[in-house]
């Protein structure tokens, strides 16, 4: 399912999120431009390889350079499709969580739950050498909040039914509970081994954070949207 928009209208304009957004795929064409053994070699620096961060967390001093890669990797992505796919998911529901928890706090809310989701994919899988890059992590943490924020809103949805496509206003609750779902299912398929890509349990990880995390955050005074 690929949502479209929204129904919640913002009442102020996300800076944060635009330029969350900016900066991925500022950082996207400088990496498409790279020669491959350069862009390997830029994300195995800047990506964050699990194996690697636990053991400078065995080694007691956490005080690394590579400690910055949770950071870092949230702003790398392995091609177009990966960059778009979170992109589009970052505007359509982003807007919303900075709308909520106002432009500071939306910043520490994406980075915090690109860190847990980061977390999450170490504590599954903590040997792979393997980098892992992508804002997944920190958008899926949007997702939580925003279905514990939004509930009520409506989602336009581009729905694949066989060999086609059609639109369709799915309740927010209805999408995010269906794409959490999935990430569960392909986080247990991915268990049998073989190459994985996907780091699912960053996904699952962010998500439970996010919305954890907008119950601690959130300002008290709550604000009504028509939806």
């Amino acid at each position: 399912m690929i949502p479209l928009r929204d129904s919640v209208k913002s009442q102020k304009a996300p800076y944060v999120n635009w330029i969350l957004i900016a900066l991925n795929i500022y950082v996207f064409i400088k990496e498409f431009l790279m020669p491959q053994d350069m862009l390997n070699s830029f994300f195995y620096s800047f990506g964050l390889v699990p194996k690697n961060i636990v053991e400078i967390f065995i080694s007691g001093n956490i005080f690394q350079p590579e400690i910055i890669t949770f950071v870092t990797a949230m702003f790398l992505h392995g091609g177009w499709l990966h960059l778009l796919g979170n992109m589009l998911f970052l505007w359509v529901f982003g807007d919303n969580v900075e709308d909520r928890l106002g432009h500071f706090r939306y910043l520490i809310f994406y980075i915090a739950t690109g860190i847990i989701g980061s977390i999450a994919h170490i504590m599954a899988d903590p040997l792979s050498v393997a980098p892992v890059i992508g804002a997944s992590g920190a958008v899926a943490g949007v997702l939580g909040a925003y279905m514990i924020t939004f509930p009520k809103a409506r989602v336009l949805t581009l729905v694949p039914i066989v060999f086609f496509f059609t639109l369709a206003e799915i309740p927010a609750v209805v999408f995010l509970i269906l794409w959490f779902v999935l990430q569960i299912f392909s986080s247990f398929a991915s268990l049998g081994g073989g190459a994985e890509s996907v780091a699912w349990w960053a996904h699952i990880g962010g998500f439970l954070f996010g919305i954890v995390l907008i119950k601690t955050i959130a300002p008290k005074k709550i604000s009504w949207y028509k939806s």
